[in-house]
């Protein structure tokens, strides 16, 4: 057995037994952990394997909100089957924006700046058609059995977190063993050379945004599930899709593990911060202070550690052979 397969094999033990060592209000921390790790993943598909960042990824989460929520609120469908329709609803709307900006040849700034107006315009849409109940929201009847996909017992949404983001690190752990993974990271690098090397640019674009919708989505879905109310705001907000962004550039954009160590490092920050704002009168009234410490973060990040925390666990392999050269 390798490393790499004892540490995940270890790391896999220590989440699995901690929510039955620690109390509830930190087992609702460590779901938080993994579900920020999961939509960051969906945008790091996308955004750091494929090259395609994004501003407005909140658009696929907002629609498998309210897709699956619409579908159990007005149709009374059971949210675990209203799931996976949701997945497709979000891998369409995913499907869509990328053949109407790549169509168009957009990349770059303009394709991250296409998808923070598609997000918008699905934002005013959801606050003004009939269905969604407007700025109202929609609110799920609360009925904590497991076949409502709701729980008494905060362990199993965060058991059902950590399997979300097992399923997403399998994802790209297959995209770095994959022709379709070696694709994305050419297009990445250069489209013009994908291109003449006979890659179609436009059609794997068009499926990774597919596929990073469809994820998207099914944290739209859990987030409505655990929090039993959505609005505009909150499914189609612009914090959503910085979010997924910070986690996965503080962790290592184009890497297996970067959007859970974001997510482990974003988190730890946003606690002590709160712990501080808590215990120091100077302070208390300083709201944004774990905003402005993320900020700083990323900016060293940005300045010292371009390939985000991840780079810090690899071998200096390139330096190492260089000296030998």
């Amino acid at each position: 057995m390798n490393r790499t397969a004892l540490l995940c094999g270890l790391g896999l033990a220590v989440t699995i037994a901690y929510p039955l060592l620690v109390p509830n209000y930190l087992v609702t921390i460590g779901m938080l952990v993994f579900f920020t790790a999961f939509i960051g993943q969906s945008w790091n598909i996308a955004g750091g394997f494929a090259g395609q960042t994004s501003f407005g990824h909140v658009v696929f989460f907002g629609t498998g909100a309210y897709t699956s929520t619409i579908l159990q609120v007005t149709y009374g469908w059971n949210p675990w089957l209203a799931w996976p329709v949701a997945m497709a609803a979000g891998g369409a709307v995913g499907w869509m924006i990328a053949v109407l900006s790549f169509r168009a040849g957009l990349r770059g700034s303009y394709f991250a700046l296409i998808t923070l107006a598609f997000a918008e315009v699905f934002r005013i849409l959801a606050n003004s058609v009939p269905f969604t109940k407007g700025g109202l929201g929609m609110l799920i009847k609360a009925d904590p059995r497991p076949i409502n996909f709701q729980f008494k017992d905060p362990i199993w949404v965060y058991y059902l977190a950590l399997l979300l983001c097992i399923v997403s690190l399998l994802i790209a752990w297959q995209l770095t063993r994959s022709r379709f993974g070696a694709r994305l990271v050419a297009i990445r690098e250069n489209e013009d050379a994908a291109r003449a090397l006979g890659i179609d640019v436009f059609a794997e674009k068009v499926k990774v945004l597919t596929l990073s919708g469809a994820m998207c989505a099914a944290g739209g879905t859990f987030y409505a599930q655990k929090y039993l109310y959505i609005d505009p705001g909150i499914a189609f907000g612009v914090d959503k899709s910085v979010e997924m962004l910070l986690v996965s550039m503080v962790g290592g954009a184009g890497t297996i593990f970067g959007p859970l160590i974001g997510s482990f490092t974003l988190m730890g920050i946003n606690e002590v911060t709160r712990w501080l704002a808590s215990v120091v009168p100077a302070l208390k009234n300083v709201q944004p202070l774990s905003l402005v410490v993320y900020g700083v973060m990323l900016i060293l990040i940005v300045a010292r550690l371009p390939d985000g925390l991840m780079s810090l666990f690899r071998r200096p392999t390139i330096k190492a052979n260089s000296r030998h050269a």
